[in-house]
């Protein structure tokens, strides 16, 4: 059974950083055999793309909204994904999920991935 965990969640002001990670077990290939991502849902809200990595690491895709402040990056020896966030704003407060998958497409769409997390809650207030 595959799971993927994230951890590293939790209540932050504005403008303070948070790193996210996410675990995996479980999975048919080894973890460096798969592309990886997060998005996010906000109450109310579907899931929104934010950050996409490639299974060789070399390349990594971003929403608009978080360019220039989040980093995702992978350590494949320790299956393990992070995502950096700096500059936190509260519109970002969601339940961040990481994703992982082996099919090819645009990882900004949902379909595109085959695993996913439960989340973690991330609280940014003002």
């Amino acid at each position: 059974q595959v799971r993927l965990i994230e951890s590293g969640g939790g209540l932050v002001q504005a403008g303070d950083s948070l790193r996210l990670s996410c675990g995996a077990s479980g999975l048919s290939l080894s973890f460096g055999a798969y592309n990886l991502g997060w998005f996010r849902q906000a109450p109310g809200k579907g899931r929104e793309f934010v950050a996409a990595i490639t299974w060789s690491g070399e390349f990594s895709t971003y929403a608009d909204s978080v360019k220039g402040r989040f980093t995702i990056s992978r350590d494949d020896a320790k299956n393990t994904l992070t995502l950096q966030m700096n500059s936190l704003k509260p519109d970002e407060t969601a339940v961040y999920l990481c994703a992982a998958t082996r099919r090819s497409g645009d990882p900004q769409m949902e379909t595109t991935w085959h695993y996913w997390g439960q989340g973690t809650q991330v609280t940014v207030s003002s």
